[in-house]
């Protein structure tokens, strides 16, 4: 009973930012099951304005965490799957509800899901789990990214100009975190980008 009142005295209190920022990750984690079933059940107005609400906390929440001084390990591994979980059910979303695209742009898309697949291996093999790198160019990404796919359900025709911008920085994107997987022996969070990952490794030899 002591040792319980002791840890209690002195652990040290969370900030209320670090519930706000575990609450915004906690809503996306539940949110792309609720995705899931509206894009099973053919919901497109829900969908889409549930899937805009997911992107625009995932834009906001990473600063909110560096506002709030309150980033950690755990709360970045815990945004990036979900952010994974969201671009899936977006990829789901688009594969059920836009087919007419897909089969135009089948090309493309396989070959972004294939570097996709191929880098989480590697992070797999590598560290044993997923890369949370977080990169600025993950961030430029995933901007685009969720860019697109709001407006290809909320505009009557694919923004085909944004589609291929997406894509290519997404492509650059991988292929970074892939030379990151290789070049960084320890699994790491916030890692700007392969320039910095270079300067840092230069100055530890």
């Amino acid at each position: 009973m002591l040792w319980f009142c002791k840890k209690i005295i002195t652990t040290p209190r969370r900030k209320p930012g670090y519930y706000i920022i575990n609450g915004i990750t906690a809503y996306r984690l539940v949110a792309s099951l609720l995705l899931a079933y509206l894009v099973y059940t053919r919901q497109v107005d829900i969908f889409k304005w549930m899937l805009a609400i997911s992107f625009f906390t995932d834009a906001i929440d990473g600063f909110l965490a560096r506002w709030f001084k309150v980033t950690s390990v755990m709360g970045a591994r815990l945004d990036s799957i979900a952010d994974d979980l969201t671009i899936l059910m977006s990829v789901y979303g688009v594969i059920r509800l836009k087919p007419e695209f897909v089969q135009q742009e089948l090309v493309l898309i396989i070959i972004l899901l294939a570097l996709l697949v191929i880098q989480m291996v590697m992070a797999l093999v590598r560290y044993g789990k997923i890369s949370s790198f977080h990169t600025y160019l993950a961030k430029i990404a995933a901007v685009l990214q969720g860019g697109f796919l709001i407006l290809l359900f909320f505009l009557p025709e694919p923004p085909l100009t944004l589609f291929y911008i997406a894509s290519a920085v997404t492509i650059l994107e991988i292929v970074e975190e892939m030379i990151l997987v290789v070049l960084l022996p320890e699994w790491k969070i916030n890692v700007h980008g392969l320039y910095w990952a270079i300067k840092d490794r230069k100055k530890m030899q």
